[in-house]
C-alpha cells in the first residue's frame, strides 16, 4: 500500500511507525482444517502504542486442505489446573488447551482474554 507524504507525516505525528518488511516470500494462515497461502505478499508493520499491527496485501491466495490433523492428548491434571486458574468450565478449559496445542500458560491467558 502506497501512502502519500502528507499521510506519512500525519501518522508520524500520531506516533505511528511504519516499516516495510522486505524479502517476505510467503504468508500462511493456518486453520484447524485448512491452510491459506497468500501469494506474493507485501507486508507492512505498524507500531502503535507498543503493539505491532501487520498489514498484508497479496496478489492472490491458495487454499490447502489439511489431512490427518494430529489430536493433542490433554492430561486431566492440565484441564483441572486451567479450570482452577481461570474459573472456566471443563469444556472451555479443554478447548483452550487444544487451541494452544496443550500449552498451559497460553490456555490460561487465552481464557483470561489476554494476548499470548
Amino acid at each position: 500500500m502506497r501512502m502519500n507524504r502528507a499521510m506519512l507525516r500525519q501518522l508520524k505525528k500520531l506516533g505511528v511507525k511504519l516499516q516495510q518488511l522486505d524479502g517476505v516470500q510467503e504468508v500462511k494462515l493456518v486453520f484447524e482444517d485448512h491452510v491459506i497461502k497468500l501469494v506474493n505478499p507485501a507486508v507492512t508493520v505498524m507500531l502503535v502504542g507498543g503493539q505491532k499491527i501487520y498489514q498484508i496485501v497479496a496478489e492472490g491466495e491458495e487454499r490447502e486442505e489439511v489431512e490427518g490433523v494430529e489430536e493433542v492428548e490433554i492430561p486431566e491434571e492440565d484441564i483441572a489446573l486451567v479450570m482452577a486458574q481461570t474459573g472456566a468450565s471443563r469444556e472451555e478449559a479443554e478447548a483452550a488447551l487444544r487451541q494452544t496445542g496443550g500449552d498451559l500458560a497460553a490456555a490460561i491467558l487465552l481464557l483470561r482474554g489476554q494476548s499470548v
